[in-house]
This record gives structure tokens, C-alpha cells and sequence, in this order.
């Protein structure tokens, strides 16, 4: 079953290319916060330990990033929630044509969220310095309220059906 995000979520085309980019996003999604840690917190590139953790560890709880990937996917369609096809003359499909979008723009929110330490740190904390569940949800959590309100998004439960809001 489809989860849809917002009522007018019918971009099948997108959320379907989403889907298919998913594990290769979320590994970009944690090379670009491998790069914003070293831009934040270690600008030298002097060697620590934690330095060392956050550049040498590639296996990682996936399913946090999994639910922040999914967030920003949602957060895509609903700002370019136009599902009218255009016309493409360079011989690729539509479906080709969004996988390079979406690309591009979740590289985009990547390094723009990187900027902030919040982001950061909470992304950290569940995936490359992941240490204990709670922390690890506790580190979501905020992370998605984080990107809610750079969004300026709010996400409201209703009747079972999540809705995104502009704040």
C-alpha cells in the first residue's frame, strides 16, 4: 500500500524513482553528513577518535536514515507536487528525468541542512555514532522536527491519514 503524505500525493512516477534510489540516497545522504561533520566540527581534518568513527564506519542502523529519507521524499512531492508530464526531447523517460531530479535536489537538502549543527549532530547520533535505541530515537525524533520547521512544513495526523501542512 501507498502511504501518501499529503492528498494531492498522486505523483506515482516520482515516488516510484524515489523508492528505487533509495539505499544509493541514503549513502549519499551520509557521505554529504560525513562531509558537513568534517566542515562543522573538523575543518583540520585532525585525526581523533571520533573523526575516526564518523569516517571509517559504513555499516550503520539503516532504518533512521531510511524514515529521514522518506521525510524529505515527502517534503520533494509536496513542494513540486505537479504531476503534469512535460514533453522530454533528449530521449530519456520520465522516470529517468525524476531519478535525476530527485537526485540532485536530496544532494541539494543534504548540504543544506548540513550547514546547521542540530541537523548534524542528531543525523550523527542515529546512524555513523549510533551507540544505544533510545538515543537513537530520541535523535530522530528531533531530526524530523528539525526539518519540519526548516521546511516550514508541520506534519498533522488526521483520521489516520498523514497531511503536510505549510506552517
Amino acid at each position: 500500500m501507498i502511504q501518501k503524505l499529503f492528498p494531492l500525493d498522486k505523483n506515482y512516477i516520482l515516488r516510484h524513482a524515489q523508492s528505487v534510489l533509495e539505499e544509493e540516497m541514503i549513502d549519499r545522504m551520509v557521505f554529504e553528513l560525513k562531509r558537513s561533520y568534517t566542515f562543522l566540527y573538523n575543518p583540520l581534518r585532525l585525526m581523533d577518535q571520533t573523526y575516526a568513527q564518523v569516517l571509517d564506519t559504513y555499516d550503520f542502523p539503516r532504518e533512521r536514515a531510511r524514515m529521514i529519507y522518506r521525510q524529505l521524499c515527502g517534503i520533494y512531492r509536496y513542494k513540486h507536487g505537479d504531476n503534469q508530464l512535460e514533453l522530454l526531447f533528449d530521449g530519456r523517460t520520465h522516470f529517468e528525468k525524476f531519478q535525476e531530479d530527485w537526485s540532485d535536489a536530496l544532494v541539494g537538502y543534504a548540504q543544506e541542512l548540513g550547514i546547521h549543527e542540530q541537523y548534524v549532530k542528531t543525523m550523527l547520533r542515529m546512524t555513523l555514532l549510533f551507540d544505544t535505541e533510545t538515543r537513537a530515537e530520541w535523535a530522530e525524533n528531533h531530526c524530523k522536527a528539525f526539518i519540519n520547521q526548516y521546511f516550514e512544513l508541520k506534519v498533522v495526523k488526521r483520521q489516520g491519514e498523514l497531511r503536510l501542512k505549510v506552517g
